[in-house]
């Protein structure tokens, strides 16, 4: 790679501008990440985030390089970007399996909506990230690949159960990534390494070739080191997919690939911000405490903008947060469907995966999905969560309406990334948790992870906003001033190569 091309960081403007200046090739770029997945990742830090790698990447590489050297054009605004994928999403001809063990063998024949999307774009798809089976923890835990290590400390999670996808991004194994949230397998890991995490609208993204957890709630989307490449990414990703009516939200949305356009960092300062104390942790709990004022200390950047700060409450928000998750009641069905649907993959459900022991033995999510309803309303009490969700979206809305905010914010995750020793010895339970990332999940609501800053043991810490449904490119500007606001505190990790 040219001298005067620097890897770590390099976000798709730089690349772009580096691919122009005829300083860059695509082929020595997927080189150089091909290069560090194998001593940082297999080797020196091993990590283990990383699956299976696209064998097709340099042949890509080479075409892309061919097309700009004969046309003087890129092939479309991702050209020649390197991508990591969640295992969650299909891709095909290379091994996609989902986390699980019963899947380790299955090759799907065809792309995901979104992996067709970035391919049209001029992306490389360059590897597949770890993940626990079936998206089911907020942790690393996986049937396949067990544990995946957090670039900034070696004996902590990534967060799940977009992990792999979040330890690659931010040890700068990529140039950017996409992972997958249902109740913030996104946002969660994005703040634990350090990274913008973009959870959208469900349906802005098409969810066709992914595994689903709880279907009204899933979303892929983007997870990278800028807010700028998140909204590039977005510009690609969203818009109507017959193959996923979901996506009808795209047409709702009327935003047509210009979320990338519209960033304005003077968005912040006009802005009024919700500041939710209740999802704040306990001060007297060190944990809390450490991530408590790396926030407050965010929140004092962002009102020296002129950014008006509100504190506001949501009544009876616990009572909503647990009433209206329906792992237990919808995701056997969920995953039940789509097992059927993949003869390739060797379970035809998650109760014969879990009996067959083709699962990580810490996922109690799982296992409480295994043993639930074959179909939602087996759970009497599933139309009354629905419609207790409704109720809660109303009430938030309301309580925006009623103060004029434009978000509400809070910690992405109440503590900072744990130890593998505590997640092996299943410290918490997955619904105990001390995530706040459900609570956009359950209200359908889009919200996005923006680094606020490090805790003094160098633990990175998430902020989240959350806006009205449809309001992506709102979202966006407000990140996007966040991120100026707090000095952009991404910093790469310091980590160990193999000799």
């Amino acid at each position: 790679m040219n001298d005067r091309f620097t890897l770590d960081e390099a976000t798709i403007a730089d690349v772009h501008a580096a691919y122009r200046a005829g300083t860059l090739t695509a082929r020595a770029l997927v080189q150089a990440y091909l290069e560090r997945i194998t001593t940082i990742d297999a080797g020196g830090a091993r990590l283990n985030s990383i699956l299976a790698i696209d064998t097709r990447a340099l042949t890509d590489a080479d075409m892309l390089d061919e097309h700009l050297r004969s046309t003087g054009e890129f092939v479309g605004p991702l050209h020649g970007i390197p991508v990591v994928l969640k295992d969650q999403i299909e891709t095909a001809g290379l091994t996609t399996t989902f986390g699980s063990q019963t899947a380790a063998d299955y090759v799907p024949e065809h792309d995901a909506t979104i992996v067709s999307r970035l391919r049209q774009a001029g992306a490389i798809i360059l590897a597949k990230t770890t993940m626990p089976d079936f998206a089911t923890s907020w942790h690393s835990t996986s049937s396949v690949s067990g544990l995946t290590r957090n670039p900034y400390a070696l004996d902590r999670d990534p967060g799940g159960s977009s992990g792999g996808t979040a330890a690659a991004v931010a040890a700068n194994l990529a140039t950017v990534g996409i992972g997958e949230d249902t109740g913030g397998s996104i946002r969660l890991p994005a703040s634990f390494c350090n990274l913008v995490g973009l959870r959208a609208t469900p349906g802005l993204i098409s969810r066709n070739g992914l595994s689903p957890l709880v279907k009204m709630q899933d979303t892929p989307g983007p997870m990278t080191r800028t807010v700028t490449d998140a909204a590039l990414l977005l510009d690609v990703l969203a818009g109507f997919d017959p193959a996923d009516l979901y996506t009808a939200t795209a047409a709702i949305s009327r935003q047509q690939g210009n979320y990338a356009d519209e960033l304005d960092p003077q968005s912040l300062a006009q802005a009024r911000i919700g500041v939710l104390r209740q999802a704040f942790g306990d001060d007297h709990d060190p944990a809390a405490a450490a991530v408590n004022t790396v926030i407050g200390a965010a929140l004092d950047k962002i009102a020296a903008t002129g950014a008006q700060l509100v504190d506001v409450t949501i009544p009876d928000l616990d009572h909503y947060v647990a009433y209206t998750s329906v792992y237990f009641s919808r995701s056997r069905a969920d995953i039940d469907d789509f097992l059927a649907s993949r003869p390739g993959i060797k379970a035809t459900s998650i109760a014969q995966l879990h009996a067959d022991g083709h699962a990580h033995p810490n996922l109690d999510l799982l296992a409480g999905i295994a043993a639930g309803p074959a179909v939602p309303t087996g759970d009497p009490e599933y139309h009354l969560r629905m419609e207790a969700r409704e109720t809660f979206q109303r009430v938030v809305i309301g309580i925006m309406a009623e103060n004029d905010l434009d978000a509400l914010c809070f910690p992405d995750v109440r503590i900072a990334a744990p130890t593998h020793a505590d997640v092996l010895a299943s410290r918490w339970s997955c619904l105990e948790f001390p995530t706040n990332t459900v609570i956009a999940s359950q209200l359908w609501m889009p919200a996005i992870s923006v680094p606020a800053g490090f805790t003094t043991d160098g633990l990175p810490v998430g902020l989240e906003l959350m806006a009205l449904p449809y309001r992506e490119a709102d979202l966006l500007g407000l990140a996007y001033g966040v991120e100026r606001a707090t000095g952009s505190p991404r910093r790469a990790p310091s980590l160990p190569t193999a000799d």
